[in-house]
């Protein structure tokens, strides 16, 4: 009989619960995905690859128990005990696999979060090059859960696609369609808007609304009705929304909006406490590949509650600036500063003002650089300076000029 707190309940496990007089501890599998190792399927893999022990001894099958008192391991690292469940909010930015490790070795969700989260999984998955609001949780339990389509929960994407269609070939897919002999349930898309693109053909923006979200779901659909997708956000799974949240950053749903959202589907034991989430704040965004200055991973999120959070460093005011031409305003000197020749060295000796005599000499020829001009009187036996006052009184029309005799 299905428990009311199980949502997960399946039929083919019962029985495998080791002990059949109904012991303490509760199946291996469903304690690792409540640890949010795996989702239960995955841990049954991790049995078979021989790589979860019990107290030291590797198990072989997932018909065992976890008793009070007993060591977990996974790969020969201990098992944290469960804590209450925890929801994050993530926009996945394209170039990224939703995968804790790829064969390939491409970059994933999980090594650009913040080191400070707790282990996650995700809820459903979003291939390489789609991106969009990604649903992450520590309780492998609670991920099945959202994922069965016995939930209804809507997905809603925005898709842009190459290709030309009418809003009547996009109501045909409210009945369902066959692909390669997949059925794919009712899907609601609504044509938005076309543009027509540089180099010939048509863009479509279409918004796709669907409950089941099989593989690929979405391009296959529009595929198969001459469209090509070459860009899928999505937008909302269920009550949850992408929101304003930017390529690369993540944010954690309060336990309070879990209580309410998720009453029925978070077994009791699991259901968190409080108001207010641990990861306080928004994480920076990423760098990760498809992410604007793409390359770099991060590494530290923002900072938590019980955290001491300096006060941010004022800002450095902006140089202004000077359109071409135009003059930069001189500074002006303050009357209670130090002099300009202050902190730049000794002063250079000023040059002697030039005297009378070499102001009124009257050479012709030119004079080298660094050679003294000859001193050259305009009659002999006449001093340069006698020679130069009277060669000013003698000039018509000034005040002291001789006049000459009077006739």
């Amino acid at each position: 009989m299905t428990k009311p707190h199980d949502p997960l309940y399946e039929p083919h496990l019962d029985g495998q619960d080791g002990d059949l007089d109904g012991g303490p501890g509760e199946r291996v599998a469903k304690a690792l995905a409540r640890a949010g190792v795996a989702s239960r399927r995955e841990v049954e893999r991790l049995i078979e690859a021989g790589r979860v022990a019990i107290n030291g001894k590797v198990l072989t099958t997932p018909a065992v128990k976890v008793k009070p008192g007993d060591f977990l391991t996974v790969d020969g690292q201990l098992v944290a005990e469960r804590e209450p469940t925890r929801i994050f909010r993530y926009h996945k930015p394209t170039g990224l696999m939703t995968t804790h490790s790829d064969p390939k070795g491409r970059p994933t969700v999980f090594q650009t979060l913040p080191k400070d989260l707790p282990r996650l999984i995700s809820v459903g998955r979003l291939d390489l090059n789609s991106e969009g609001l990604l649903l992450l949780t520590n309780d492998g339990e609670l991920s099945r859960a959202l994922e069965t389509p016995s939930n209804a929960w809507v997905r809603r994407y925005r898709a842009r696609a190459f290709g030309d269609t009418t809003q009547a070939k996009l109501d045909t897919l409210k009945d369902g369609v066959t692909i390669e002999g997949v059925k794919y349930g009712a899907i609601d898309a609504k044509l938005d808007k076309a543009h027509e693109r540089a180099g010939g053909g048509k863009n479509v923006w279409i918004t796709v609304s669907l409950s089941e979200g099989k593989n690929r779901e979405v391009r296959k659909v529009l595929e198969s009705i001459g469209l090509k997708v070459n860009r899928l956000i999505r937008l909302s799974y269920g009550p949850f929304a992408l929101g304003t949240l930017a390529a690369g950053q993540i944010e954690e749903v309060g336990p309070r909006v879990i209580r309410e959202l998720l009453e029925g589907v978070v077994s009791p034991e699991n259901m968190p406490t409080g108001d207010r989430p641990k990861f306080v704040g928004i994480a920076n965004p990423t760098k990760a590949p498809g992410a604007e200055g793409g390359g770099e991973l991060q590494r530290r999120g923002a900072p938590r509650a019980d955290r001491a959070i300096l006060p941010d460093a004022p800002d450095k005011p902006e140089k202004p600036v000077y359109k071409p031409g135009w003059a930069k305003p001189k500074k002006k000197a303050s009357p209670h500063g130090p002099a300009k020749s202050a902190g730049k060295g000794p002063a250079k000796p000023k040059r002697p003002a030039k005297s009378i005599e070499t102001k009124f000499i009257d050479d012709r020829k030119p004079v080298a650089r660094g050679k003294t001009a000859p001193r050259v009187s305009a009659k002999p036996g006449v001093k340069p300076a006698e020679g130069a006052a009277r060669r000013l009184s003698e000039r018509p029309g000034k005040p002291g000029a001789s006049r000459g005799p009077k006739r």
